[in-house]
């Protein structure tokens, strides 16, 4: 899965990345979890994901519990464009940035399907 989060303000950028720091290392420990990277573009007030799991239930159940429940609700007000993508690929593959960053530009709608 990817995702792809632009805040609404500067302020917003900093408390953000704290807790997409926090939300990543829930990921890492997640049961499920293959692996996963952030990327941040503070000037840009855009930030990054991209994860590989098990299943989409493990995805599911991660998103349910602390921190990222918290940081979903208290960053909602603040976000000015979400967009999540995902897809299924065979268990050698690795997702690459590449392909994360055309499928989010689908989901926003800017990009050829």
């Amino acid at each position: 899965m990817a995702s792809r989060f632009e805040l609404r303000t500067f302020r917003q950028v900093l408390p953000f990345f704290v807790a997409a720091l926090r939300v990543r290392g829930q990921v890492r420990r997640a049961d499920g979890a293959i692996g996963v990277a952030l990327v941040a573009h503070p000037l840009r007030r855009e930030f990054y994901t991209l994860s590989a799991w098990r299943d989409r239930a493990a995805i599911d159940a991660m998103i349910t519990i602390e921190p990222h429940r918290s940081v979903m609700t208290g960053f909602r007000d603040h976000t000015a464009d979400a967009s999540f993508t995902f897809w299924t690929i065979p268990s050698f593959e690795r997702p690459t940035w590449t392909d994360a960053h055309r499928r989010l530009e689908v989901a926003r709608g800017r990009g050829s399907r």
